[in-house]
């Protein structure tokens, strides 16, 4: 199953139901900071959207509303999200690693890490 295109809004509200768990739609609208805080019913359309999409589902119900859930994984939002911008790339990681060392995003210390996981991956496909 290929995972769900979302937009930025969509990805604030998985981001409240990865880091608190299970949520009303108030418990969501209500984790966004005051000044940049949607409407009630923006988010309410949004979670909506995510339930037919199969990013979120309704957990159980309490009272007369419902409580909500993720049903991906944050780590297959990010796969998607740059899968989807290598794609603009023509699937080129260098035009992305470029920005990122000109902006300052990318450290020497992640670079090492990066090299880590390539070397470790390169070990795993030799000794298949």
């Amino acid at each position: 199953m290929t995972e769900p295109k979302l937009t930025r809004l969509e990805l604030q509200i998985m981001e409240a139901l990865w880091t608190r768990g299970e949520r009303s739609i108030r418990d969501i609208q209500e984790s966004f900071p005051e000044p940049k805080r949607p409407a009630y019913t923006t988010v309410q359309t949004i979670v909506y959207r995510l339930e037919e999409k199969g990013a979120v589902r309704r957990v159980k119900k309490v009272g007369n509303f419902h409580i909500f859930g993720a049903a991906i994984s944050r780590d297959a939002a990010q796969r998607r999200l740059i899968d989807e911008l290598l794609s603009l790339f023509g699937g080129h990681t260098q035009p992305v690693m470029a920005r990122l060392v000109e902006s300052g995003k990318l450290t020497l210390k992640d670079v090492k890490e990066a090299e880590k996981a390539l070397r470790k991956l390169e070990r795993k496909d030799t000794s298949q």
